[in-house]
This record gives structure tokens, C-alpha cells and sequence, in this order.
């Protein structure tokens, strides 16, 4: 009989921790950043994020810490948190949390994604409450129910969901509309401003439209900008661009992201 050699199989923690580090990077909006990535010793624990006409966001220390964090939420109120934008005290979490994008996380791996969160070790940070002069919703749906896994077959869809429920990167590239991302008019069209401590920086248009840089990117000079922040000029990418985190994506993911990127409809630049 043929001996079978079988790979030891990715365990939840471990596909919680690829995610969150990764496409998924928690750690671009609820760590702390510094000029040189994120800071040491404070993962999770919470941030001032940006401030516009709509709102001054500040990112909750989201470590188990149990005076400042979640560190008395169970999995099952992080994940609802993560999908739902319900807090266990029943309080809605705002913008720019993508609550809509992420009620299409897998089961599969929204619980890996709090499987890792609920790891990490406690920090005591306690951190602002956001700010918002618009209202919130009174929820963003029902109840999210089963969500099944997206395969990796079909390149365009997973890329789909790695540029939407994983990632939200739409979200960013994305105008919006009375606190909200246009998704139905202006998807990746870009023009969305962050301020921060590094200025004011303005998402760019990635879709295929003639007036986007990216459209004139070859593949690999798409794939690299994104993962190290450098431009093919040599410029670099602003935050909050999540280029420390999006640097582990996996090829078959990264080659996934970028031929939806490439599916996009062409929408010009509202700028």
C-alpha cells in the first residue's frame, strides 16, 4: 500500500492569527503605529484612529484586559461585535468599524479571527470613546446567521472576499456619503481623506479606471505596492495604508486580491 504524507492542518488559532495580522490587520486601526510599524508591547490595545466632519474615531483596546479591554467578553460577544456592531451592553459600535463587510465573514473564520484576539496578552490602555455628530444606526441587520466559507477555486470571488469581509479595503477606497462608503455608486473609487498625525492623506482609486495609477500597475507592481508601501516611482505610501500587516499575505491570496481588483467596474475619481 502507498504511503499517504498528510500536512498537519492549519489550526484555528493559527488561521485566526494569519487573518488578524494579516488582511484582516486589527492591529492597523486598534494598535498604536509608529514611523517604523506598530508599536511594541501594546497589540490591541487601543488608539486615536481619525477625525472628519462625521465623527472623531478612536480605535478600543480590544486585549483581554479586564478594566480596559474585553477582557471579560466572551468569544461569543466578540464575534457579534465583529459582525453585528453590538457591544455585550447592547451599544452600537460607529464608523469606521466596517460592521457591513464583516456581517460576510465565515464562520470559519470570524472565529478564528476572535480565537486569536482573545490570545494576545492583556494591556492596560484605557482609550477615548468615539465621538459622532451623525446617528448611529439602531443596528446594521438582523441577527447574522450561518455564513459559509468562500472557496479558493474561484479566484475572483475569494478575492472578492478577501478585498470585502476580510479586508475592507473598499471600505477605505471607497467615498463616503453622510458617514457611510458609497458602495453603490462609487466603489474604489477612492478620494476618501484620513487625518492623522501624519497629515491628510487620501485613499487612491483602485479600480480600473483610466484616471487610477493602479490601472497602470502590471500585476506584480500591484501586488508589491500593497505589501511593502513603495510605489513603483519610489514614493511611499501614507497610513493608514495596513502595508506592516499586509506584507504576510500568502501568494494564492494576494494573487486572489488582485485579479478582483482588476474585475472592479471603472469609476472615476470623485475628486
Amino acid at each position: 500500500m502507498a504511503s499517504v504524507s498528510v500536512a498537519s492542518a492549519e489550526t484555528t488559532l493559527e488561521r485566526g492569527a494569519y487573518l488578524a495580522k494579516g488582511i484582516v490587520a486589527c492591529g492597523n486601526c486598534h494598535t498604536p503605529q509608529t514611523p517604523k510599524g506598530p508599536a511594541p508591547g501594546m497589540e490591541m490595545a487601543g488608539t486615536f484612529l481619525t477625525e472628519d466632519p462625521a465623527f472623531k474615531a478612536f480605535a478600543p483596546n480590544i486585549t483581554p484586559d479586564t478594566k480596559t479591554g474585553i477582557g471579560n467578553w466572551t468569544k461569543a460577544q466578540l464575534i457579534r461585535a465583529i459582525r453585528e456592531g453590538v457591544r455585550p451592553d447592547g451599544s452600537i459600535i460607529g464608523p469606521p468599524m466596517p460592521i457591513g463587510l464583516y456581517r460576510g465573514m465565515s464562520d470559519k473564520d470570524v472565529d478564528a479571527v476572535a480565537t486569536y484576539v482573545m490570545s494576545i496578552p492583556p494591556v492596560s490602555n484605557a482609550v477615548p470613546k468615539s465621538e459622532y455628530r451623525i446617528p448611529l444606526p439602531p443596528s446594521y441587520g438582523p441577527p447574522v446567521g450561518s455564513v459559509a466559507e468562500v472557496s479558493k477555486s474561484d479566484k475572483v470571488a475569494y478575492g472578492a472576499y478577501m478585498a470585502g469581509p476580510l479586508g475592507h479595503c473598499i471600505e477605505c477606497h471607497t467615498p463616503f456619503i453622510k458617514g457611510m462608503p458609497d458602495f453603490a455608486n462609487q466603489l474604489g473609487a477612492g478620494g476618501f481623506e484620513f487625518h492623522g498625525p501624519w497629515g491628510v492623506s487620501v485613499s487612491a482609486n483602485i479600480t480600473p479606471h483610466a484616471d487610477s495609477k493602479v490601472s497602470g500597475y502590471t500585476d506584480m507592481q500591484l501586488k508589491a505596492v500593497t505589501q511593502t508601501g513603495v510605489r513603483p516611482d519610489g514614493t511611499r505610501l501614507l497610513p493608514p495604508m495596513g502595508v506592516y500587516y499586509y506584507g504576510s499575505i500568502k501568494g494564492r491570496d494576494i494573487d486572489a486580491l488582485v485579479a478582483y481588483l482588476r474585475s472592479m467596474p471603472a469609476k472615476p475619481n470623485p475628486n
